[in-house]
């Protein structure tokens, strides 16, 4: 993922889906352990939904 859609992705995370600094602080944290899709993490970790992990999905698309 190019850095401007990363950092894109991050401020759409935080003020559309409303996750927490904290919740994304334990993603950033897991991710430097064993990279995998910032979604994916996200709701294995059960920091969003699956309807806002489609959300997620979907806004991604249209990038």
């Amino acid at each position: 993922m190019a850095p401007t859609t990363y950092s894109r992705l991050i401020r759409f995370l935080e003020e559309e889906l409303a996750i927490s600094a904290a919740s994304m602080s334990i993603v950033f944290k897991h991710r430097e352990q064993d990279p995998g899709p910032l979604p994916m993490i996200l709701w294995q970790y059960g920091l969003v939904t699956l309807k806002q992990l489609e959300q997620i999905y979907d806004w991604l698309e249209t990038v």
